[in-house]
């Protein structure tokens, strides 16, 4: 059954807040939020649902470790 949500022209639905892949249940919810947000957009542009869902977690993983380091670094103490 294919389901038809305004420009998501896939054979799945878009997830949405709340509703997301049983994969991402044990993940922190910034990184959840993101993942969904990633693999939402890959579903629109005609990815299969598996790749969507692994790429999304993938991806969101990165962004977050990328901007932990950054904040890190931007956090150093001025204490000599």
């Amino acid at each position: 059954m294919k389901f038809y949500v305004g420009k998501y022209k896939h054979a799945h639905m878009p997830w949405y807040n709340g509703d997301y892949p049983p994969s991402y249940k044990n993940q922190p919810v910034a990184i959840r939020d993101k993942a969904t947000e990633i693999a939402n957009e890959l579903l629109l542009n005609g990815a299969p649902e598996g790749i969507a869902i692994a790429t999304g977690l993938k991806k969101a993983r990165e962004l977050f470790a990328n901007g932990e380091k950054k904040s890190r670094k931007g956090k150093r103490s001025n204490k000599q």
